[in-house]
């Protein structure tokens, strides 16, 4: 199966705010990265999203998605919409945990990797024919690229996607083939 992961675009977001699955507007123009990333994907294609308007809005513009929650952004709950700066010291938890810590009221990495892992597998089960195209987040973009290509979960945060960028994997029966990453 050739699998295309791509990021939503930029957040309209001020630096150093923690936004996870809180509905942010967009800095960058769908459309615009629409049309740079069409040339690099596939003419014909399943597209998957996560349904926060970040994702859902570029996946529009490349076609008609199927929506899952599933690939929607880490939530961490009562720390959404705050600066990290006002969350204080209860960063050190998490950075001393980045997997099992859960911010109060939302998810740890380990619950996101178990809903993105359980999108996979459904998906990979199906078999589809044609490539995959999926517009989802950092997080989750991880999570499945990271498993696909046999890195410890502890190693998934060194796999960087950029806003607006796509990344190409290939699967086969032994094993996944990194194409190109950040496109």
């Amino acid at each position: 199966m050739e699998l295309h992961l791509i990021r939503h675009p930029r957040p309209a977001v001020e630096p150093g705010i923690c936004y996870g699955q809180h509905d942010v507007g967009l800095a960058e123009c769908p459309a615009a990265v629409a049309a740079r990333l069409r040339p690099l994907l596939p003419p014909d294609y399943a597209l998957y999203a996560s349904p926060l308007a970040r994702a859902r809005l570029l996946a529009e513009e490349l076609g008609t998605p199927l929506l899952d929650a599933r690939l929607k952004e880490m939530h961490f709950g009562d720390w959404e919409g705050r600066s990290f700066a006002a969350i204080g010291p209860a960063i050190d938890a998490w950075a001393a945990d980045p997997l099992g810590f859960r911010a109060p009221g939302g998810e740890s990495a380990r619950e996101l990797a178990a809903r993105a892992l359980d999108w996979l597998a459904e998906l990979q089960q199906a078999a589809p024919a044609q490539p995959v195209v999926v517009v989802a987040h950092g997080g989750p973009l991880r999570v499945l690229a990271g498993h696909l290509l046999g890195l410890p979960a502890e190693r998934w945060l060194g796999l960087d996607f950029q806003c607006g960028q796509a990344t190409r994997l290939d699967l086969e029966s032994w094993g996944t083939t990194l194409r190109w990453f950040n496109r």
